[in-house]
């Protein structure tokens, strides 16, 4: 399928706000940037994980990821929204608008997928960096971190 720019960038913009969501819900210099790192490898890996997906191929295949053609823009973060919970709001937002930006143009079998490849995103994101020295302690995933975990699976529906 082809998508307009437009829509490729809502497309991986949804993923990327979702991960960031994730990672500001419980904020430490260290563990944000594990955290960060979990997310670039999701997003880097994905077109292998997802082979058969067009809309993850559209966007996050090898030859588009280095060729420049997905103009990233930089999320409004407010700090009050980091603190209220809203911008995981705003993130789930995000992922309602790439969804209708997908339209018809994928079967639902792979919007289902797609969706999954979210969800997977913040997960990575959540059990990448526990509490403690440099992100090492446990649990993992902080109370926080599930409250939004859990927001964005049902917002998701998977």
């Amino acid at each position: 399928m082809t998508y307009t720019p437009e829509e490729l960038n809502a497309i991986a913009d949804a993923p990327m706000t979702i991960g960031m969501a994730v990672a500001m819900a419980d904020m430490g210099i260290i563990s944000t940037a594990i955290e960060a790192v979990a997310l670039t490898k999701e997003i880097v890996g994905a077109g292998k994980k997802y082979p058969s997906n067009s809309i993850v191929q559209a966007a996050f295949s090898e030859e588009i990821l280095s060729s420049g053609k997905i103009q990233r823009k930089k999320p409004d973060v407010k700090a009050e929204d980091i603190q209220s919970g809203a911008f995981v709001t705003k993130a789930i937002a995000s992922v309602d608008f790439a969804v209708a930006a997908i339209g018809s143009k994928a079967t639902p079998a792979e919007i289902t997928e797609y969706k999954q490849f979210i969800y997977a995103c913040a997960e990575a994101v959540a059990s990448a960096a526990g509490s403690g020295l440099f992100g090492s302690g446990d649990p993992k995933i902080s109370a926080t971190e599930a409250s939004a975990l859990a927001k964005i699976k049902a917002a998701l529906s998977i």
